[in-house]
């Protein structure tokens, strides 16, 4: 009975609750008489009124169950929260907040034209058009404090977007502050065409038509920045294979694209700031390297181990214990790798470098050869590292594509840079690393047609005799011009 009556109670409660139903209103017939909805019609109203009465009851539950969630969050951690969320506060709390905030008050001279005043208690920073810059400025924000004088306010903010403050080659904190932005006003830009004191000049970069950044790339800058850029990013590119290929930490890139921007200022003569936009571009080279020599050697790798593409289980079955064959214990690396013969010889090496830095005379390897001279034993680790990737595509019969990634190789590549140091103290009394490495980049110089360039411009070089020989006929053709006219 006690079950019946709470059934009965709650049930009476829910319809109390209810909204009523209302019925559709009478329509009346041809002859004028009123027409009552019949059965279905009523049925039909009182249908989409209780659904949508279910609707809101629901979106009023879940509305609840956040806000009871945001409480629970705001006192376990209300240091967490900047202010109180305005969710949690009362309507009255509300009021009062913007009692004094903003009101309209109508002034005395004007009220025989109605005009209204807007009364403002504090003064209102203005909003940042680039809202996206300003989610992302977490970790460091610029405090501005209300003050009447403008002038003050627009001489401190001038200052405070000075070049110098947000550039500097002698730390990391241009890399800092790509990291983590900072929010700055949109008075002085930070990207037009500057020279500073000591003669430096600050690239300039252009931008979107309504005055907001974009994702940077390289006809974004100025033509003399473009030039350094290019070179520079040439001689990185170069710097990272040879020093660097998977870097520990971006301290370590950083460094790298400061000399290659320093060396490529020294070769075009002229001094040009570098910008964090412009490290930015530098940093993107070292995983471009990396998938560049990648796709290069992809193809090499399967032509010259014999790999092939194909469903017959057989063909699967083969490139599987291939590849499982030439993994183990780095079988890949030797001339033979059947006979395990020939350690650190195999001509695949050879051919990875001369395609990727010694492809012909105008390619990296020849214009900036001081870094490959002798063939340093990070790029020796860096091409057998991408040799083994490639053949990790095979392992499964069928060819895959595996990404190149430092996640992934950085701890295959440390391995070979290690066996080759480990080669290198075991036959140091014979050099035979040594060897290998100069004989690498002698082969990859010939293959390029270097020797060939320089024997042929030495060939075609002219003489002093040949000079000397121009001046004497000058001679003889003046004396003859003045023979001529005195007679």
């Amino acid at each position: 009975m006690a079950t019946s009556r709470k059934v009965a109670l709650k049930h009476a409660k829910s319809k109390d609750a209810q909204p009523a139903q209302q019925v559709p209103p009478p329509t009346r017939t041809a002859s004028g008489r009123q027409r009552r909805p019949t059965e279905k019609e009523n049925y039909r109203v009182s249908e989409s009124q209780h659904v949508t009465y279910r609707q809101e009851t629901k979106e009023k539950k879940i509305e609840k169950q956040k806000k009871k969630a945001l409480r629970a969050a705001y006192d376990a951690d209300p240091d967490g929260f900047e202010e109180e969320p305005s969710e949690l506060r009362s309507d009255i709390d509300r009021a009062e907040e913007n009692m004094f905030s903003d009101c309209d008050m109508v002034s005395k001279l004007s009220w025989s034209k109605s005009k209204v005043l807007t009364f403002s208690a504090g003064k209102i920073p203005p909003v940042s058009r680039n809202a996206s810059a300003m989610r992302k400025a977490t970790t460091t924000a610029l405090t501005l404090s209300p003050s009447d004088d403008s002038e003050s306010d627009e001489s401190t903010d001038r200052e405070s977007r000075r070049p110098e403050d947000h550039i500097d080659d002698e730390d990391n904190d241009y890399v800092a502050e790509e990291l983590s932005p900072i929010a700055r006003g949109s008075k002085r830009p930070l990207d037009d065409s500057e020279t500073l004191d000591d003669g430096m000049v600050l690239p300039k970069i252009k931008k979107n038509p309504d005055g907001s950044r974009h994702r940077m790339k390289v006809s974004d800058f100025d033509d003399v920045s473009k030039e350094i850029l290019g070179t520079a990013a040439c001689i990185f590119r170069c710097l990272i294979v040879s020093q660097a290929p998977f870097p520990e930490n971006i301290a370590v890139e950083t460094q790298l694209a400061k000399a290659a921007w320093h060396e490529a200022c020294q070769i075009k003569g002229i001094n040009v700031k570098l910008t964090p936009s412009g490290v930015k571009m530098l940093l993107t080279r070292t995983s471009q390297v990396r998938g560049e020599l990648k796709m290069k050697m992809r193809s090499l790798t399967a032509s010259f181990f014999g790999f092939r593409s194909s469903n017959s289980n057989d063909v699967i079955r083969q490139n599987r214990d291939l590849a499982e064959s030439l993994k183990d214990g780095s079988l890949f690396a030797f001339k033979d790798w059947k006979s395990k013969k020939g350690i650190y010889k195999t001509e695949l090496l050879q051919l990875g470098i001369n395609i990727m830095w010694f492809a012909n005379r105008h390619d990296e390897g020849v214009i900036h050869h001081k870094y490959f001279n002798p063939m340093p034993v990070e790029v020796i680790a860096l091409v057998l590292t991408t040799i083994e990737c490639c053949i990790d595509e095979w392992l499964q019969g069928l060819k895959e594509d595996i990404k190149f990634t430092s996640a992934t190789y950085g701890t295959v590549y440390h391995g070979h840079f290690c066996s080759l140091q480990r080669f290198d103290e075991r036959t140091a009394p014979y050099k035979l690393l040594d060897k290998i490495r100069v004989n690498l980049h002698d082969v990859a110089r010939v293959h390029a047609g270097v020797d060939t360039l320089t024997i042929s411009s030495s060939a075609s070089r002219i003489s002093d005799t040949a000079f000397e020989d121009a001046i004497r006929e000058y001679r003889l053709e003046e004396q003859d011009d003045a023979e001529a006219s005195e007679s």
